[in-house]
């Protein structure tokens, strides 16, 4: 395969063809390398995985429903190893290219989908997300993105991280694409959904944004304002102890879970990770149950907490990332501290099991950024179709005068 952008798994050539027709008819996808491929190892970004793991027997029900919505799969797609890094950088088979930030990383674990996507190799791509792993590739590659409600997609025929927090989702250039290949993935009911009702402004989220990305998205935010009337601000860490807290719950509940899927495979197969993830892995092996367990009950309060904040058919938003993307040359420790500050941004969605979609709308120093918003629980083709018709708005040379 050539591949300039670097975002497909090397020796692979992935290809099957659409239904005849269908509301995807003639897009072109590729598939995150956790998703099963008929006859096709799959590989979860780690040559030891691959090495121990046959060929799936049957393709993911996620790739299965583009394939009969009439779209064309070219390809599997590079991820960080086992899906954990948010960062995009795989250490056997490369970093692909973030052609919208040169020099800067895709983000992860959906890198190569994002990459490919951004670069124009396909139309659309899927990935996953468990900790932001679409959210971060798209707001750093200049994509939307979708997070579904957790268990609103089938994950069957894919690799799981940690099965509380695991989703589907996926990657477009266009926004009504976005939609239209949602509506294929959560089964479209034909009846138009509502607009939301009014908007939520996370204070203490935007508090984590850098100065130069807050002044970019303030715009936005007017935006949806002159749309849904004006934002209610609100401290979404408390009480709680703050975003950051939440964040620490997140990391513990995931990690446990985490090690429970996949510890048993690392302890008897020993397999060779790159620093970071063998770190990550690491770590999430000394997590103490007891730990864990003290979150689940604080999860479910906060998943109470953001019920009451979206009910009725609110909407939240907040920065997808703190910052753009940042330079492939960074520290291991620079990437470090910046991790803590954007898993405490995803962290929300993921901890109340909610949909959120990025929108690539803002620009900071050349680069991109994304805009989320958050609805809440099985509200995703309402978030869908409003993303749709706020970003079309945008484009209204009488909404850019309003």
């Amino acid at each position: 395969m050539n591949d300039p952008l670097g975002a497909f798994v090397p020796g692979t050539d992935v290809r099957l063809e659409g239904a005849k027709d269908g509301p995807l008819h003639g897009r072109v996808f590729a598939a995150k390398d956790i998703f099963d491929i008929a006859g096709h190892v799959t590989g979860c970004g780690n040559p030891d995985w691959a090495r121990t793991h046959g060929p799936a027997t049957a393709n993911a029900p996620a790739v299965q429903a583009w394939l009969d919505a009439g779209a064309r799969l070219v390809g599997k797609t590079i991820t960080d190893e086992l899906a954990y890094s948010l960062n995009g950088q795989n250490a056997h088979y490369g970093t692909p290219t973030n052609s919208n930030a040169p020099g800067r990383i895709p983000g992860g674990s959906s890198c190569g989908s994002a990459a490919a996507v951004a670069g124009g190799a396909v139309e659309l791509a899927l990935g996953s997300d468990t900790g932001g792993s679409v959210r971060i590739p798209g707001s750093y590659c200049g994509l939307y993105g979708f997070r579904p409600t957790h268990g609103r997609i089938t994950l069957a025929g894919v690799m799981p991280l940690a099965p509380s927090f695991d989703t589907v989702g996926w990657f477009t250039r266009d926004v009504g694409l976005l939609r239209q290949a949602g509506e294929v993935l959560l089964g479209h009911t034909g009846e138009t959904p509502p607009r939301p009702s009014g908007l939520i402004l996370a204070e203490d989220a935007f508090a984590l944004a850098e100065p130069a990305l807050a002044a970019a998205l303030a715009p936005l935010v007017e935006r949806l304002e002159a749309q849904l009337g004006v934002a209610e601000a609100v401290t979404v860490g408390e009480p709680g102890g703050g975003l950051e807290a939440w964040m620490l719950r997140f990391r513990h509940l995931q990690a446990r879970e985490i090690w429970a899927v996949h510890g048993a495979w690392i302890e008897a197969e020993k397999p060779h990770f790159g620093p970071e993830i063998n770190e990550r892995f690491e770590w999430a092996r000394g997590v103490p149950d007891a730990v864990a367990e003290e979150a689940k009950p604080e999860r479910e309060a906060f998943t109470q907490r953001m019920a009451d904040l979206l009910q009725d058919g609110r909407v939240m938003c907040l920065p997808t990332a703190p910052g753009i993307a940042p330079l492939l040359s960074a520290t291991a420790s620079d990437l470090r501290e910046h991790r803590s500050r954007v898993l405490s941004l995803t962290s929300i969605s993921g901890l109340a099991r909610l949909p959120q979609v990025t929108l690539p709308l803002a620009e900071v120093e050349g680069c991109p950024a994304g805009l989320s918003l958050i609805a809440a629980q099985g509200q995703d083709s309402m978030l869908l179709a409003f993303a749709e018709a706020f970003v079309a708005g945008l484009e209204s040379p009488d909404s850019l005068r309003a």
